[in-house]
Order: structure tokens, then C-alpha cells, then sequence
């Protein structure tokens, strides 16, 4: 179960902002065409808005950025998309937020920063880097040299660091040029920010540092991008960064930028199984209003309109068992029963409606308000809690599962329509940069992208999976723990330990190099393309993840390769090498046999008849 108290920077609860530095000038330029980066999780409804989708991007004569996003909203707690900071470029996988206002990475500099995805950012090994300089109007370091970050929140946990500005860029897959741009380095982190695989937080939300706020400024995207979450047990999706074609049935709600800084909507009413929540309607409006919120997992609501949503979900499922979550910490509202199938939900579970102030309505299924059961098969639990005290309604990622959000800024509104976002990837993806041929069998990290999951393999058995890992753990420390690595790896692949073997090791000063090798189950066995594509797919998107003591790694580089046909001469050596050495033996005992016989009859004399007699020996008559 994702941890549901992870931070939400730039959300409700932050204590202190980050402070802005003075940037922009008062005319921007004319906005430039859409940002696409893809959210790693997909789907399939989507055929109107891709051919608007492609026709809004073949047709226009600016680049394209995309990338991917990864990682699972349940498991994980947040999607993550690839950054990529510096000349020579450095990698990192941040959480995509839209409540937070500036995107910060782990500095090389810092000494209490946990052990992330990535390696940190080194800023002297990048030719474009340069530091903001002191002034008016940010906080300064101690030395007077530098601009400084600092973020805070409820949970405890905290970011800050120094600004700088360097060479960002979007990966392979971009069309998009890099653009320079500002952002957080690292010098300290707390709390879940320490603890959290991801290595730091990309900012979508209001704000100069913000870096939809630095991209509108220059004048390469419009005033607008678009989030499209995966479904349950899928994961990923497309967010794209500037204006793009919405379909007509796309649901809008107002989003008022004054009241709050955050992505607010109108929400009038929630509706279950067709029945509206017996709650105020101004519930929804407290404080901030209902915001959403990128950053976060679940939905909270106010505690009048909890308490109502949890009683009309529970009174429609009375042929379900209700059973204890699979947190002890937490006393979450879970049914067993329902089976595995998510699209036959439906039949057990209600669906939900949310009415927003202009009569519109969006229309949510039960993946859009349950997660798996992780302990028990079949059941689910709400994912929707009660806010504490906090009179504001939170719309975490869990609510727009399978939904394509755009959030409007320049016209104030943001839009919902439920698709598949799978599918979406799928058609952007046609429409821009082509999928990796029948040929690419190889994934390389030495670029500036991350060796990407195939899309499909050449169409052979294969026979070895090479998989080439750098740790950032020295080789003596690393060494005991290789046998432990390899079980790691194995359980994180869904694969027997056998089947992974360390093939070669190589210490590289504070990091180690290794060569993993992936095999068969068995020595006459074969993997399939799909169990090959599913373990490098794992292996792409990050699924394996080491424990504190063995640091943090980066996967360099993957290699297929097939397997060798025996031909029947190697498939029959045994049998034909025991067939000519029982031959030999047959025939080293035979002629002993005779060569014994020889020997033992050669000693002895002729054979005389009893009575003969030696014609010299004769007696001759008297």
C-alpha cells in the first residue's frame, strides 16, 4: 500500500514557500505549441481526440517534446517523468506535481540527502551550469553568493537548497530543444523526501520557478498542459505541457487562480449509485475550495461529506464481506469478494458522479475511488479518507485514473475526459517519434534518455538477458551482499534465483559496475518474448529497488540475445561419445581375452598318443 502521508510539496499543508526569484518580462511572446510528455502507464478509448491530437501535431511547425512516465500511483505513491539537467546531460526521475512550484534535484554537495534513484547532480561536471546570483529578491546563502530554497511541510519533511540554472532537456523522444531553466540543488531533505526512491519533484504549479511558469515565459508553450493517468494495476500515461485540441464531450469546471494558488475546481455535489451525498454544498467550498492535486495518492474529503460517501458506498455492497486493511497503522473501509477483474467492478460497486458548479458532470468508476487489497485476493479498499480537520477537498491521482485532465490556466478552467490513457500514449506516440524497429534489441543509457521498455522483440527464443548495472556502493562493501543482490533482483523480477547469475564485476572508484546475466528456468529451456519484454520492462521502469545498505543504481544498458540451436550432433554428443567409448572397451576386451588364450596355450608341448613311439627308439629285431 502506498504511503498515503507522503509529501505533497506545494500542497495545503506547506508551511513555507519556496522563494521566487524575479524572472520574465511583462510581454511574453507568442506561445509556441504543446510539450508531450509521456506518463509511463496507458490505455484505449481515445480515437477522436488522436486524430485531433495528430492532426495538432503534424500539422504545426514547432517541436514536440515527450517522455515518459513511470512507476505506479498505488505502489509508488506518485508517476515520475525523466528530466535531464546539464551538458553533458544528468538523469533524473522526478515526481510529477502539480501542486508544487519548483523542481529540485539532490545535490552532489549534499550530506543529507537519502540514496535516490539517480546519482545527484554534479554541477561541476556540467559545462552549462551556472548559480543565481544573490539579489533583491530572493534569500540569500550565508555567504551572500547564491540564491536559496527552502520548502516545509506537515508531515515533517522538508527541501532545501541553493538555485541555479542550467541546460534542461526532455529526452530522445523530444522534439522540443532544451531549454535553460532554473531550479532547486539539494543540500538537505527529511522526512519521506529522504526516504523516497524518486530523486526529487517536477513543479507544475502557479509560480515563477515553476517550470510550466519558465516554459510560458519563453514563449515555447502555451498557458496550458494536460495530465492523463493509467488505470488500476496499469500505471503511466501521457502529460503533456502546453495548449492541445480537447475533445467535444470533455467535461470543464471552473478554476479560480485568485482565491487560491493551487489547481482549484467548483465541486456542487457528489452522487452515489445515482443518489446525491445528503451534505451542504458549501462543504466543498471551505477554505481553498476542492483542489487537485498531482502529488497526492488518495482523495480526502471534509468529514461531513467522508462520513456520507463511506455510508452510501457501504450500504450498496451488501453481498460483500468487510475486512480489515492490510495496514495495521491505518483503519481503512476494505470488501472482500469482488474478484480480480477490475472491469467487472461495476457490477459490484457503485459508480460515482461529481457536479460541478456549472451543471456539468463528471462521471467516476470504482477504479477511480478503490485500490487493491495488497494481502487478500479479490478485495479492495476505499481510497478515499477523511482530511484530518481541514475543511479542503483534496482530488489526489487515484481520482483521475483513466482520465485525461487539462488544466487551462489562461482561460481558468480545467477539463476531465475519461479515456483510456493507454491508448493515448499509443496515439501520440504514432504521431511523433517512431517505436524502436524489429531490431532494437538493445537498450543503451549512455544517452541522454533511459533505456526504454521494447515494444516488441525479433520474433526468436531467447536464450540469455544481459543486463549491465552501475552501484553506487564501493566493490569491497558491495561484495558480501552480491549473493543477497542477485535473490533482490530475482524476487523484484518475478523470476526463480537461479535463474540470475553475476556474470562479470568491475569497481569504478566509488560505484561498481556489474554484468547481471538473466536465464532460462531451465538448460534446455527457452524464455518467450513476453517473459524477456516483461522482465526488461521491470527493469526499465525501475521495479527493482534496493534496500539502504546497498545503495541506489542505474541501469546502463540491456541485451537480448537468442538461443542457440543445437544441431543434432551437439544434441546426441553424450549419447554418441558413450556409443563409441563402450565400443572401445567391447573391443580393448576382446582382444585381451584372445591375447590371455594365446599366451596361456603357447607354453605347453605337442600332443602325443600314448602308444606311439619315436621311430629312433625302435628295438630292432634279433
Amino acid at each position: 500500500m502506498a504511503s498515503r502521508g507522503r509529501p505533497r510539496p506545494g500542497s495545503l499543508q506547506a508551511l513555507a514557500a519556496v522563494l521566487l526569484l524575479a524572472a520574465g518580462s511583462p510581454d511574453r511572446p507568442a506561445p509556441g505549441p504543446p510539450l508531450f510528455l509521456p506518463l509511463t502507464r496507458s490505455y484505449p478509448n481515445a480515437s477522436r481526440l488522436a486524430g485531433s491530437l495528430r492532426r495538432g501535431l503534424g500539422e504545426g511547425s514547432h517541436p514536440n517534446a515527450r517522455m515518459r512516465l513511470h512507476d505506479d500511483l498505488l505502489t509508488n505513491g506518485y508517476y515520475t517523468t525523466r528530466l535531464y539537467i546539464g551538458t553533458p546531460p544528468q538523469e533524473f526521475a522526478l515526481i510529477v506535481d502539480s501542486g508544487s512550484t519548483v523542481t529540485y534535484v539532490p545535490c552532489a554537495s549534499c550530506e543529507q540527502c537519502g540514496n535516490h534513484q539517480d546519482p545527484r547532480f554534479q554541477p561541476d561536471l556540467s559545462s552549462t551550469y551556472s548559480p543565481v546570483k544573490c539579489n533583491v529578491d530572493c534569500t540569500c546563502d550565508n555567504d551572500k553568493n547564491q540564491c536559496t530554497y527552502e520548502r516545509q511541510y506537515a508531515e515533517m519533511s522538508s527541501s532545501s537548497g541553493v538555485l541555479g540554472e542550467d541546460i534542461v532537456s526532455f529526452g530522445r523522444e523530444s522534439e522540443l530543444k532544451p531549454q535553460r531553466a532554473v531550479f532547486g540543488c539539494e543540500n538537505s531533505e527529511t522526512g519521506d523526501l529522504f526516504s523516497q526512491h524518486a530523486d526529487g519533484i517536477m513543479g507544475l504549479g502557479r509560480g515563477q520557478l515553476s517550470i510550466m511558469d519558465q516554459l510560458v515565459d519563453k514563449g515555447v508553450i502555451s498557458d496550458s498542459f494536460s495530465l492523463c493517468y493509467g488505470g488500476m494495476d496499469v500505471g503511466g500515461g501521457a502529460m503533456v505541457l502546453g495548449g492541445m485540441p480537447s475533445p467535444s464531450d470533455m467535461v470543464f469546471s471552473r478554476s479560480d487562480p485568485v482565491r487560491s494558488p493551487y489547481y482549484n475546481i467548483e465541486l456542487k455535489e457528489i452522487h452515489v449509485g445515482g443518489k446525491a451525498l445528503r451534505v451542504d454544498p458549501r462543504v466543498f467550498d471551505s477554505k481553498h475550495g476542492t483542489v487537485l492535486d498531482s502529488g497526492t495518492t488518495y482523495a480526502y474529503l471534509p468529514e461531513q461529506a467522508f462520513v456520507a460517501f463511506k455510508d452510501a458506498v457501504t450500504s450498496k455492497v451488501h453481498s460483500l464481506k468487510k475486512i480489515r486493511g492490510p495496514d495495521p497503522n491505518y483503519k481503512d473501509i476494505c470488501f472482500a469478494g469482488a474478484g480480480r477483474n477490475v472491469s467487472q467492478l461495476r457490477e459490484v460497486f457503485p459508480d460515482v458522479d461529481m457536479v460541478f458548479g456549472n451543471g456539468q458532470k463528471l462521471s467516476l468508476t470504482p477504479e477511480n475511488y478503490l485500490f487493491r487489497h495488497s494481502k487478500v485476493d479479490g478485495a479492495y479498499c476505499l481510497g478515499v479518507f477523511q482530511n484530518g480537520k481541514d475543511p479542503t477537498t483534496l482530488l489526489g491521482g487515484i481520482i483521475v485514473r483513466n482520465t485525461l485532465v487539462t488544466y487551462d490556466r489562461h482561460n481558468e478552467k480545467i477539463g476531465f475526459w475519461k479515456t483510456n490513457c493507454s491508448e493515448l500514449w499509443e496515439r501520440l506516440h504514432i504521431g511523433g517519434a517512431p517505436s524502436p524497429g524489429p531490431s532494437s534489441d538493445t537498450g543503451s543509457q549512455a544517452d541522454m534518455s533511459p533505456a526504454p521498455a521494447p515494444s516488441g522483440l525479433p520474433e526468436f527464443d531467447v536464450g540469455l538477458i544481459t543486463v549491465d548495472m552501475s552501484i553506487n556502493v564501493t566493490y569491497p562493501n558491495l561484495k558480501p551482499h552480491l549473493h543477497e543482490l542477485a535473490e533482490l533482483i530475482a524476487k523484484e523480477l518475478e523470476i526463480d534465483s537461479r535463474q540470475v547469475r553475476v556474470i562479470n564485476v568491475t569497481s569504478q572508484g566509488n560505484s561498481t559496475l556489474i554484468r547481471w546475466g538473466i536465464f532460462p528456468a531451465g538448460p534446455d529451456n527457452a524464455m518467450s518474448n513476453a517473459t524477456a519484454m516483461g522482465i526488461i520492462y521491470r527493469l526499465t521502469q525501475h521495479h527493482v529497488q534496493l534496500p539502504e545498505n546497498l545503495g541506489s543504481y542505474k541501469l546502463l544498458e540491456w541485451n537480448v540475445q537468442p538461443l542457440t540451436r543445437r544441431s543434432w550432433f551437439r544434441e546426441h554428443v553424450v549419447s554418441i561419445l558413450l556409443g563409441i567409448l563402450l565400443v572401445i572397451l567391447f573391443t580393448l576386451s576382446a582382444f585381451l581375452v584372445v591375447l590371455v588364450w594365446r599366451k596361456k596355450f603357447s607354453g605347453q608341448t605337442a600332443y602325443r598318443p600314448v602308444d606311439s613311439v619315436a621311430p629312433e627308439q625302435e628295438l630292432q629285431p634279433l
